[in-house]
């Protein structure tokens, strides 16, 4: 016998019939495989050759070479086994070839707290199988409470190996015995074997990294080749040294040490890290979810491997590469076990774990927001504890934590919406101030307190309310809080001078003191301004107050019921603080109160240029000559009139009120047919109204006016020569828009040539898939646009402080029209849509080309309507080129499968590119408007 100078591990043995024998041993992690709270996390550690070390994690975390307790056997221990039903019974395979079985019988106990509970030695069997060669079973696996699998030698060939199914024979002797109740021989030899209690069939791996397929509890046991769902063999490259099984894609190459618990799989690798992976989400796109997610990381010391997972815990067990042990609480884990304990309502439990590890409160109730009001009296119950109540609330936050801080995983279902609208904070607090109240309002004082303080905006007075009838009647409970002390929490949970200021606004002088010789306050600061207050009539004291705390809507309130020698003091409030609308409503109608208030409001609003709502005022407080004037300020012609005969004005007052409503007013606001209606029926002045009616192109109006007051003279002299003038005018501007149509397009056909050139330059230049390429859209300019860019995105910066007026002037000197500007093209597109835009309003002309016709101006009317309509024609055919098809339609966004790098950061800056959000949409002409006449040429 010797040991191999090369592989440490490896045993040369020869036996006395001289055959050669080389056994390789491994390092292997024997542990318990429960997944309730009743697996006591065991390991076992082969330690002396004739003891078993046993650690119980989940009540103590031992550091080897010590342990919970030590099992002492006959004989030296080869190999150690839990069972997969009753995880907490062992079995010890021995040099002798024996098994003992060890269970639970007894606790250790210290006074009231039980640590562990020691195994005791239930059963001893003895194997029966060939005994000749040394470790005639090198494996052994305890699958059932009767069924052992172990690996044995096979005496037909040296390469084979044997699966052995143990189990107790019918009628056993004087010692128990263990025979075998099948066998399988296997092609190579079996060095791991694993089994999961949720699948049947055992995993062999040979010594050649194959995997191999036991059926161990069919009729006739037989060895098969493992195959994945698409009918593939599954083998190993190499032989690995721990195996478990679970069905996942490639999760990392560089592991140390794993461990499948749960739903999860927990692995170390050589990086120095520990991965948390949930095997349900553990597909391809699962995996880039769960490596770009902070929650499945976590650092850890070099050299670190896993011992075993505390089942139902947060608790991991590593063991540093000096020996020592360490427990770490997985994030991942803790997140996974704080939600079952959630959704099955043991938030006691959730909450010690919380707070012990420094998770966010606000996941309580942000995990299932609708279970947690429902089950408050629940939460009350299993906390018990005002300090964690407390906690709790003070915690709450408006943002969502399962969204944020603590993500819920892919595969998991949607939480529940709040069974109530509105914030958050406001809702739980409410919650569980309405349930403290009626289950005990003493006990929870503070909490109650707490709620009432941590709203959104807090109720600090109705706290002190409280507080102060804690005061007025004490309570008589054992466990009743004294206003003392909860003046004192409230103290700590707001800043004195803020709980001041509040308690001074509850009118009540007791409280104040109680609140000031609870503060640092001195006497001297606060006294002198009490008894003042205290001298004073009780409304207008309650004014001083709110005027003080600068509450000015309670303040007007109070002051309005002090009488009319105050009435000056509140004037002068309403106009400082602008509170007109809210004085209105304390005073009656009828009051001089009300007329002066309406007066000042009146002011108040021909100030914001809002003079026809302060003539509204004026006139139903009966100021009628004022309201006449706020009136005629805001053009509010009719309203003026109505004002002037209730007051009444005299006839040829009323006629020089309507002459200065219709010349100074309505005609500079170019509202020629109320004006004209002023001067025909309230100035009775009808040549000047058939004036106003022909400046504004009235045309049938003006002829009817002039045919209704037989006033023909007017056509000769003022309605032919305007139309001719306006036939005129039109169609000169329809000539220079023309003009300026077809010189803009052609110079934004000449600026496209050259950004095709610039583009075609660039593709010569670069590789042929360069994805700057396309970056050059069909509204991109000259190449020289990127340095002139520059230059305006620094001018910008210098900009954005001025005024919006300068801004606005700033944007549009960037769409300047000059040759060579870097939006050009932008600046183009722009007049093009305004030229487009003031010619299809032209469609007006329709009344023009009417009267240039009853007057026999066919010619000027014909050369008009053809004009426009070339203009039109002309427009119509421009626009699909002006407006090219791929301008609009933007590249879409490629961020869906075929999306890559180079394709998303192209898209984004194509989009974010100002030519793209500045280029106008094309302009919609109004075909439907009828604007000729079929009896022109």
């Amino acid at each position: 016998m010797n040991w191999d100078p090369e592989r440490p591990l490896r045993l040369h043995l020869v036996t006395r019939g001289w055959v050669s024998l080389n056994y390789d041993w491994g390092w292997s992690t024997d542990r318990s495989h429960g997944e309730d709270g009743h697996d006591d996390a065991n390991v076992a550690v082969i330690d002396g050759g004739e003891s078993v070390l046993v650690s119980t994690f989940r009540q103590c975390v031992v550091p080897p070479p010590m342990c919970a307790y030590d099992l002492q056997l006959p004989a030296p221990v080869n190999l150690v086994t839990f069972q997969r039903q009753r995880t907490n019974e062992l079995a010890a395979l021995t040099a002798d070839g024996h098994i003992s079985v060890y269970g639970q019988a007894f606790s250790i106990m210290t006074l009231t707290l039980t640590l562990y509970c020691a195994l005791t030695l239930w059963l001893c069997c003895r194997v029966a199988v060939d005994q000749e060669e040394p470790l005639a079973l090198r494996l052994l696996l305890w699958l059932r409470e009767d069924v052992f699998l172990g690996v044995g030698a096979c005496t037909d060939g040296p390469s084979q190996s044997k699966m052995l199914i143990l189990g107790p024979i019918e009628a056993q002797g004087p010692q128990p015995t263990l025979e075998i109740r099948s066998h399988v021989e296997v092609e190579g030899h079996v060095i791991s074997m694993c089994h999961s209690s949720k699948t049947g069939p055992v995993a062999l791996q040979l010594e050649d990294g194959q995997i191999r397929k036991f059926l161990w509890d069919s009729l006739m046991p037989s060895v098969v080749e493992w195959q994945d769902s698409t009918g593939c063999r599954i083998n190993f490259p190499d032989p690995c040294v721990q195996t478990a099984l679970f069905t996942i894609e490639e999760v990392a190459s560089n592991v140390s040490s794993f461990v499948v618990y749960d739903d999860f799989l927990l692995l170390t690798t050589h990086s120095h890290t520990c991965r948390c992976f949930r095997l349900t989400t553990l597909t391809v796109k699962g995996l880039q979810v769960a490596l770009a997610n902070d929650e499945t990381l976590r650092r850890v010391e070099r050299g670190s491997r896993i011992v075993t997972v505390v089942p139902q815990d947060t608790r991991l067990i590593l063991q540093m590469p000096r020996g020592n042990l360490e427990t770490i609480r997985h994030r991942a884990l803790v997140l996974a076990q704080l939600r079952k304990w959630l959704d099955s309502q043991k938030f006691r439990e959730a909450f010690e774990c919380m707070r012990k590890l420094r998770i966010n409160l606000n996941l309580i109730y942000d995990h299932n927001p609708k279970v947690f009001l429902e089950s408050v009296e629940t939460f009350l119950r299993q906390l018990d504890s005002i300090n964690h109540i407390n906690l709790f609330l003070t915690e709450l936050k408006e943002e969502d934590t399962t969204t944020t801080m603590y993500p819920c995983p892919v595969n998991t279902t949607g939480q529940s919406a709040p069974a109530a609208c509105g914030k958050k904070v406001d809702i739980v607090c409410d919650a569980l101030r309405c349930t403290m109240e009626s289950m005990d309002q003493h006990k929870y004082c503070l909490s109650i307190l707490t709620s009432h303080v941590k709203k959104t905006v807090p109720e600090l007075e109705v706290a002190l309310q409280k507080v102060h009838e804690l005061r007025v009647n004490p309570p008589s409970a054992a466990n009743a809080v004294s206003a003392e002390e909860a003046l004192k929490y409230l103290l700590f949970l707001v800043n004195v001078n803020e709980l001041y200021e509040h308690s001074l606004g509850t009118y009540d002088f007791d409280l104040v003191l109680m609140v000031a010789e609870k503060s640092q306050k001195d006497p001297k600061e606060y006294l002198p301004f009490l008894n003042m207050l205290k001298t004073l009539e009780p409304n207008y004291q309650r004014y001083t107050i709110d005027k003080h705390l600068k509450r000015y809507r309670k303040a007007l309130h109070h002051l309005s019921k002090c009488g009319e020698e105050h009435f000056t003091e509140a004037l002068n409030l309403v106009k400082d603080q602008r509170l007109y609308s809210e004085a209105l409503g304390l005073y009656p109608t009828d009051s001089p109160q009300y007329k002066a208030l309406s007066c000042a409001y009146a002011e108040y609003l021909v100030e914001q240029q809002q003079a026809e709502q302060a003539g509204l005022l004026l006139w139903r407080c009966g100021e009628a000559t004022r309201a006449l004037q706020a009136f005629v300020g805001s053009a509010s012609w009719r309203n003026a009139l109505c004002v002037a005969e209730q007051i009444p004005l005299p006839s040829d007052q009323l006629a020089l009120l309507a002459r200065d409503l219709a010349g100074t007013k309505l005609i500079e606001l170019r509202r020629y047919t109320e004006a004209a209606i002023l001067l025909e029926w309230y100035a009775k002045d009808c040549e000047e109204a058939i004036s106003a009616l022909i400046t504004g192109a009235v045309w049938e109006e003006a002829l009817r006016l002039v045919y209704l007051y037989n006033r023909q003279d007017i056509i000769e002299t003022n309605l032919k020569p305007a139309l001719l003038e306006a036939c005129s005018s039109q169609t000169s501007y329809l000539e220079a828009q023309k003009a300026m149509f077809t010189r803009h397009k052609t110079r934004l056909s000449v600026v496209r040539e050259l950004k095709e050139k610039a583009r075609l330059e660039l593709l010569d230049e670069d590789v042929p898939d360069c994805p700057e390429a396309e970056l050059y859209s069909e509204a991109s300019s000259v190449m020289t646009g990127s340095h002139a860019g520059s230059k305006y995105s620094h001018s910008n910066s210098r900009i954005s402080s001025r005024s919006s007026k300068n801004r606005r002037k700033a944007e549009r000197k960037k769409l300047s029209l000059k040759e060579g500007t870097p939006l050009e093209d932008v600046a183009l597109l722009h007049a093009l849509a305004e030229i487009i835009h003031s010619v299809d309003k032209m469609r007006e002309m329709h009344s023009l080309l009417k009267a240039l016709v009853l007057f026999q101006f066919d010619r000027q009317a014909g050369r008009l309507q053809h004009a426009y309509g070339e203009a039109l024609q002309m427009i119509e055919v421009a626009l699909p080129e002006v407006w090219q098809e791929g301008l609009q339609q933007t590249q879409a966004p490629v961020t869906g499968p075929n999306s890559t790098a180079n394709s998303i950061i192209s898209t984004a800056k194509t989009l974010s590119n100002p030519r793209y959000s500045e280029t106008p949409p094309p302009p919609k002409m109004r075909n439907g408007v009828k604007w000729k006449l079929s009896i022109l040429k």
